[in-house]
C-alpha cells in the first residue's frame, strides 16, 4: 500500500470511504487508503508553519566564542558594508545588524577598539556609541514605524553576553504586537524581512555625515 502524498490528497486520488469498499487502482498499480488523513504525510492541519532558514547557520555551527583574530566585531569594519551589515560608520565606533535578530532591525553598536567591558570605554566611544545610538532609534523609527525600543549591554557571559569579549550595545525595535508564545515555546522568531533588506533600509535613511578616517 501507498503512502498518501498531498499531490493525492489534493487530485482525490483516495478513498475516503468508510464502508469497507475497496480503494481505487492507481495507474501504477498501487493503492492508497485513507480513512483518518490527519496523521498522514502531506495532509494540511491546524499549524502554521514558519520557514526560518537563516536560523540554519546557528542551528548546525552553534555559537562559535570568538578568540584572538576571530573576534566577529573586530572583523566586521575590514569587510565592506554589505558582508559585515554595517548601517554606519563613526569615528570611534560603528553600527551593524544582529546576524541572530530579535526583531527586524536589530542593530549593534560598538566601537572599534576590542574592549570588553563598557568602564573600559574611553569617553571618545561611549559618547559616540550614544550618539550614534540616538540617530539609529531616530531611524530605524523612521522606516519601521515601530512602537518602542528595548536598548542595552550585556556585559560578561554570566549576563547573557554572546560575544563578552567585544562591548556591543543592542538597539531592538518593538511593535505593539511582536510579542507571542512562539518565541517561548517553540523557540522562533518571525522576521518579516531579510537581513540584507533591512540594512539598506536603515544605511540608506541614515543621516549623511563628512567621512571620516577610520582605526587602524
Amino acid at each position: 500500500m501507498a503512502r498518501l502524498t498531498l499531490d493525492d490528497y489534493e487530485s482525490g486520488d483516495y478513498d475516503d470511504s468508510r464502508d469497507g469498499s475497496a480503494p481505487p487502482d492507481r495507474d501504477d498499480g498501487r493503492s492508497v487508503i485513507m480513512t483518518d488523513p490527519s496523521h498522514l504525510v502531506g495532509v494540511p492541519d491546524e499549524f502554521q508553519r514558519l520557514w526560518t532558514p537563516h536560523r540554519m547557520v546557528y542551528i548546525q555551527q552553534g555559537q562559535k566564542l570568538p578568540h584572538g583574530d576571530d573576534c566577529p566585531f573586530c572583523v566586521a569594519p575590514q569587510l565592506s558594508d554589505e558582508e559585515s551589515l554595517i548601517v554606519h560608520r563613526g569615528r570611534s565606533g560603528y553600527a551593524l545588524l544582529n546576524l541572530f535578530p530579535y526583531n527586524s532591525g536589530h542593530v549593534l553598536v560598538c566601537p572599534y577598539r576590542h574592549v570588553s567591558s563598557y568602564e573600559d570605554a574611553t569617553s571618545e566611544e561611549v559618547a559616540e556609541i550614544a550618539e550614534i545610538t540616538q540617530t539609529a532609534m531616530r531611524v530605524i523609527r523612521s522606516v519601521s514605524r515601530n512602537d518602542g525600543f528595548n536598548i542595552g549591554m550585556n556585559q560578561g557571559a554570566i549576563a547573557g553576553a554572546g560575544i563578552a569579549s567585544h562591548l556591543h550595545q543592542h538597539i531592538v525595535p518593538r511593535w505593539a504586537s511582536d510579542a507571542n508564545f512562539l518565541p517561548i515555546i517553540a523557540k522562533t522568531k518571525a522576521l518579516p524581512q531579510l537581513l540584507g533588506d533591512v540594512r539598506k533600509a536603515i544605511a540608506d535613511a541614515w543621516p549623511a555625515q563628512k567621512s571620516t578616517p577610520q582605526p587602524e
